[in-house]
């Protein structure tokens, strides 16, 4: 891949997750300064790929997971900017949490009005969920087959994670990766950290593939190093 077409793919992918609809080449020619024809041609290329598709003729195109794979690797390779707006507010909610429970509760709670998406993380043997509602509230969900594989992939998360016990600091399963719920169109952000609970306790969001990638990951690997140090301070 290009340098450009790597810049084109990572805007696709930002600018589908915040209007929810295909990007078109004439508003990538006015980001990039180039012609609509440049950007097609481009496209063309990504899509030929399987970096991105487009769902309905003569409009604009949309990520494929692999596309997102491959923008969630790069963010990964990159360094994490310090500072992040929401990093101080997981902190503060954190450090003022008293028991390790509660502690853990207001981290995913706080994840849940930071990202809109549904948080969740285990507490011993149970699997603590809060935003339902704003998972559902998206508009890829709004079929009933996804909102099955949505049910399916939440009832046998707990057992699933207690079973493969990831072992990375941050987890990111999009998609077709996940390991229930294939079909459903989700995206799974988890951060294991160190709890009285247990040494493999789980922090993260559920939400569609359509993320704010690099805003999410950053809160929920906080999320997780913020926990560890305060049950463990």
């Amino acid at each position: 891949m290009t340098d450009r077409q790597e810049k084109i793919l990572a805007s696709i992918i930002e600018q589908y997750a915040e209007v929810a609809s295909p990007v078109g080449s004439s508003l990538l020619a006015k980001v990039f300064n180039v012609s609509s024809a440049t950007i097609r041609a481009e496209m063309a290329e990504l899509e030929k790929a399987g970096f991105i598709n487009q769902p309905h003729t003569s409009a604009g195109r949309v990520p494929t997971d692999r596309g997102y794979r491959y923008y969630v690797n790069r963010i990964v390779e990159a360094e994490t900017e310090p500072g992040h707006r929401g990093e101080r507010a997981i902190a503060a909610r954190v450090e003022g949490g008293g028991v390790p429970e509660r502690t853990i509760r207001n981290a995913v709670d706080t994840l849940v009005e930071l990202t809109h998406n549904l948080g969740l993380a285990t507490i011993g043997n149970q699997l603590y969920m809060s935003g339902l509602s704003n998972l559902f509230g998206q508009p890829e969900f709004m079929d009933g087959a996804q909102v099955q594989q949505i049910a399916r992939l939440l009832d046998n998360l707990e057992p699933w994670l207690r079973e493969a016990a990831p072992n990375e600091p941050l987890s990111v399963y999009i998609g077709h990766e996940n390991p229930i719920g294939r079909s459903a169109g989700a995206s799974l952000i988890i951060s294991r950290f160190r709890s009285p609970f247990s040494d493999h306790s789980y922090i993260g969001v559920l939400g569609p593939t359509r993320q704010q990638y690099r805003d999410v990951m950053t809160l929920v690997r906080k999320a997780g190093e913020a926990l560890e140090e305060t049950l463990y301070a």
